[in-house]
Parts: C-alpha cells; sequence; structure tokens
C-alpha cells in the first residue's frame, strides 16, 4: 500500500484540503496506515505534479482543497484491481519472542504478558473506536469498519496466543551459558 493510493482513496469520497486529509487518517486509517503532516502534503504536492489531482480551491493562509481528477481515479482503480504483492514479514515482536528462550523464565513469562496486556489495550481503544460512530451509509464507513473489525479480531488472537504462549513456557531456568542476565 502506498500513501498516494491512500490519499486518492480518501479524495474519491470528497474534495478535501490536506488538513481535512489528516484528519481522515487519524479517524479512518490510523489502525492500517501511519502518514505524517509532511508525509501528507509533500505527496499532494506529488500527486498534483503528476496531475492525479487538481487544487481546487485556495483559502486563507495557503489552504487548498484537493479535487481528484480522472487520470487519479483511474490509477485508483488500477491499484485496486491489481492483486497486492507479496511483503515479507517483518515483526519486531515475534523476533522478540524467538529469542526469549536466551532471558530467564520471569523476564521471558514478562515480555508475554506485556504482549497480552498491550493487546488488551488495542482492543479497548478499537472498541471505543467503534462505539464512537456510526459505520453504515458512505462507503468509507463501510469499508472503516471492515477494518476495524480485523484489527480487532487480530488484537484478540495475539492477546490469546501470548495468553497461550505463557502457559506454555517451562519451570524456571537460568539463561544459556556466556549469555548476561540483565
Amino acid at each position: 500500500m502506498s500513501l498516494r493510493h491512500a490519499l486518492l482513496g480518501l479524495l474519491a469520497e470528497r474534495p478535501s484540503s490536506g488538513y481535512d486529509l489528516m484528519k481522515l487518517f487519524d479517524t479512518t486509517l490510523a489502525n492500517v496506515w501511519r502518514a505524517t503532516q509532511s508525509q501528507v502534503y509533500g505527496e499532494l504536492t506529488r500527486m498534483t505534479d503528476a496531475g492525479l489531482v487538481d487544487v481546487s480551491a485556495e483559502g486563507p493562509r495557503g489552504r487548498k482543497e484537493y479535487t481528484l481528477r480522472p487520470e487519479g481515479r483511474t490509477e485508483l482503480q488500477r491499484w485496486l484491481t491489481t492483486p497486492a504483492q507479496p511483503q515479507p514479514l517483518r515483526s519486531e515482536w515475534m523476533l522478540r519472542v524467538f529469542f526469549l528462550g536466551l532471558l530467564p523464565t520471569d523476564q521471558a513469562r514478562a515480555q508475554l504478558v506485556r504482549i497480552a496486556e498491550a493487546e488488551a489495550e488495542q482492543i479497548t481503544e478499537l472498541e471505543g473506536l467503534l462505539a464512537s460512530r456510526d459505520w453504515a451509509g458512505d462507503p468509507l464507513s463501510v469499508s472503516g469498519r471492515l477494518v476495524l473489525e480485523y484489527g480487532l479480531r487480530g488484537s484478540a488472537m495475539k492477546r490469546e496466543w501470548a495468553r497461550w504462549a505463557l502457559e506454555q513456557m517451562p519451570g524456571d531456568r537460568q539463561p544459556p551459558a556466556g549469555a548476561d542476565a540483565p
């Protein structure tokens, strides 16, 4: 996924300023794609230069409203209908889990407890987001609800996995010889 395609998708719903797009990102896409203000504004400039969007209005303090051009809609359609390329899995938390055997049992268990607790917090946050708005009606709300459900289910699975992993931990052990205990 690219920032460009995320912005094209948001602009497909309605013309928006960079500020409006940042707010939309925070309320709809923040759990799947994060973007900074400088990234969004930089990409809007590149999309304008590429002929994918137009600046349809300019307001006070340099505020620009962007509108999707037919070329932008075509690019969005192309991206949406092209199969996604597999991305290499890179998970820092799973890498840490892989090496838990290098820690004393109590520290390894504490790492798993932290994973379970972090996922429980994520579930609470996502449930709050779920309750905060009406998810019916416009296409972005319907799609946003689908993505939110994916996040809820993924966090629930990760939390349950961490609880299961705690049960799998062997009895007290010391780190392997030569490993320094922190």
